[in-house]
């Protein structure tokens, strides 16, 4: 409770925060945006390195007009787009004053299946370029291993530490709080979804055996993936590997070399000194490093992968979809039924384009808003080819918008399905007349006026009710899917009942065409299309960089004040979140039932 109350103190005093900085704020981006008026294209030399430290938080989609903000509540808050990481390798290796690439990654703030699309253009851009890849960092997340297992020579600090000892999966339940607070939350989900577990978390003290399965197997396929990364790029024993993490052989950056895991346990500057020796930088000349932010002003002739033809007529529309489904607006991270049923409207009316691709990143939300979407690119669908490019997760709701494409692209990692739908309704009788002394009296017109009523249990005749409507909208579920993949419904009740599937699975039970991420899908569109020459643009159109800033301000200033001014342990701040979530949904809900990240 006192984590609680700490959040909510975080929350006005971040408010608070806000107010004092709005003034400055305002001011640095008068400045900031003057200094970047008028601002030529930046000089590349020839033979730079490019440099990805990759630190800050991977999004799909990046903004071309981002300012740097680098004091208080603005520190490290950055954001990079999946698109330009991937734009800027491929522009690398066309590039002949590029001579390779220097990765120096710390913590990399990105789910499985976006650091696998970065890990697979690096693969990429080895073998196209012929060019060098080096890797340098003090320690190794599990995930930034991963990512860096693609470089040619991958080097760590001798006492630093490469973090390799398998995946662990973790919930956080909360009836205990709740029979505290004489809560009782009523979860219900469709009569045979036994793998819905969203509900579980406020309901159960412990996992349930069918969602122990479930992410057991989750997590099973996501490491066996891994492994097979690892093993194929460092010329290792797939059973090896597994010894090693089982016994956590590697204490320091020795134990990583001797094991094979890295190539060298070298200080920077010694990394460094080798990349001049690689490159022929002259004696007394520094190494030329040139930073992703300064690259992507870059210009290079060519066609660009990603973005096709710049000068092409002929388009590709690339919706975005990140976030919870809500009904009504939308932003950048969250998925508003009708801002996002517009952008793909736009994109079908538009004549000029020939293909659309929905790029979801998405655990799902209201189901009501989810069929809203669907609807809209149903009509899409049958006006022009429809592709859907599934990010780190593409479920639950996230897969009901997705089912309906002619294709449908995941990476073997991403986290998809969850085919089924619940409601929750809290029940706070104890609380309010036991605890707080608090009743309740009233009248009504009709005997289901109150069917929504948190001041007394649901009667047996609502609970039926309700049941009633949550197995009617899985029925409408598993009919979206079936037709949009071509199955039977029962094919589709036997793959869905709520399960989670990687990428990998979700091919071989149906859900999934082909693995592979948002550039593979972008290349199919264009097939479908048949175009040649052709160009991407995105939609929703992105807000103006200042009224983006000013919307997230509140957010960040808040989050600033639970980090650095209160402690807050993140996990917690997520969790309080999450039960704010759960208070603010409305309707029958398709959402994910938990978040799996690989650190």
């Amino acid at each position: 409770m006192g984590q609680f109350l700490k959040y909510v103190f975080a929350s006005m005093l971040g408010f608070l925060l806000v107010c004092v900085l709005l003034f400055v704020l305002l001011l640095g981006l008068v400045a900031a945006a003057g200094a970047s008026f008028g601002k030529e294209a930046p000089t590349v030399k020839k033979g730079s390195v490019l440099h990805l430290r990759l630190n800050d938080e991977i999004v799909d989609r990046g903004r071309k007009d981002d300012l740097a903000l680098d004091f208080g509540p603005f520190q490290a808050t950055g954001r990079t787009g999946l698109d330009e990481v991937l734009e800027n390798i491929d522009k690398a290796g066309r590039d002949e004053r590029i001579a390779g690439i220097f990765l120096e990654p710390t913590l990399l703030n990105a789910g499985s299946a976006t650091a696998q699309e970065i890990r697979s253009k690096l693969l990429e851009f080895r073998s196209k370029s012929g060019k060098p890849i080096y890797a340098h960092a003090e320690f190794y997340t599990q995930g930034t291993y991963f990512l860096c297992s693609a470089a040619d020579s991958v080097f760590v600090v001798p006492e630093g530490d490469v973090d390799f000892r398998g995946l662990q999966a973790q919930l956080t339940f909360f009836k205990g709080l709740f029979e505290k607070a004489g809560v009782d939350m009523q979860f219900v989900k469709g009569s045979n979804n036994k793998y819905k577990s969203y509900g579980e978390m406020y309901t159960e003290k412990e996992m349930t055996p069918a969602n122990e399965e479930q992410l057991g197997a989750l997590i099973d396929g996501i490491w066996d993936q891994y492994l097979e990364a690892v093993a194929a790029a460092r010329h290792l024993d797939k059973a090896r590997l597994e010894r090693i993490a089982d016994s956590m052989e590697v204490r320091q950056g020795r134990d990583a070399q001797r094991l094979g895991l890295v190539d060298g346990a070298l200080y920077r500057d010694e990394v460094v000194a080798l990349l001049k020796k690689r490159f022929g930088v002259a004696e007394g000349k520094d190494l030329e490093l040139v930073s992703l932010g300064t690259y992507k002003r870059a210009t290079v002739a060519g066609d660009d992968v990603v973005t096709g033809s710049a000068t092409a007529k002929e388009k590709v529309a690339v919706v975005y979809a990140s976030g919870g489904i809500n009904s009504g607006k939308g932003d950048e991270e969250t998925i508003g039924s009708e801002t996002l049923a517009e952008a793909v409207r736009k994109a079908r009316e538009d004549s000029t384009v020939k293909a659309i691709v929905l790029r979801v990143n998405s655990p799902g939300g209201s189901g009501l808003a989810s069929d809203v979407i669907w609807r809209e690119l149903e009509l899409a669908r049958a006006a022009k080819p429809l592709v859907v490019s599934m990010g780190d997760v593409a479920a639950s709701g996230g897969y009901y918008i997705s089912c309906n494409a002619n294709t449908i692209y995941a990476e073997p990692n991403t986290i998809t399905g969850s085919i089924g739908v619940f409601g929750i309704i809290p029940n706070a009788q104890e609380l309010l007349n036991e605890h707080l002394g608090i009743t309740v009296d009233g009248v009504k017109t009709n005997h289901y006026a109150d069917l929504f009523d948190v001041s007394r249990p649901l009667r047996p005749d609502e609970h039926a009710l309700i049941q009633g409507m949550v197995d009617r909208f899985y029925e409408t579920f598993k009919e979206r899917v079936a037709q949009g993949r071509k199955m039977s419904v029962a094919q589709v009740d036997s793959v869905g009942r709520g399960r989670v599937w990687t990428g990998t699975d979700a091919k071989r039970v149906g859900l999934v065409d082909e693995l592979g991420g948002l550039e593979d899908a972008i290349a199919a569109a264009a097939r479908m299309a048949g175009l040649e020459k052709y160009r991407t643009v995105g939609y929703p159109e992105q807000e103006d960089l200042f009224q983006s800033l000013l919307k997230g301000l509140n957010a960040r200033a808040t989050s600033y004040v639970e980090r650095e001014v209160l402690g807050l342990d993140p996990a917690v701040v997520d969790q309080t979140r999450e039960l704010q979530r759960v208070r603010q949904a409305t309707g029958i809900q398709a959402r994910m039932p938990f978040t799996v990240r690989v650190h």
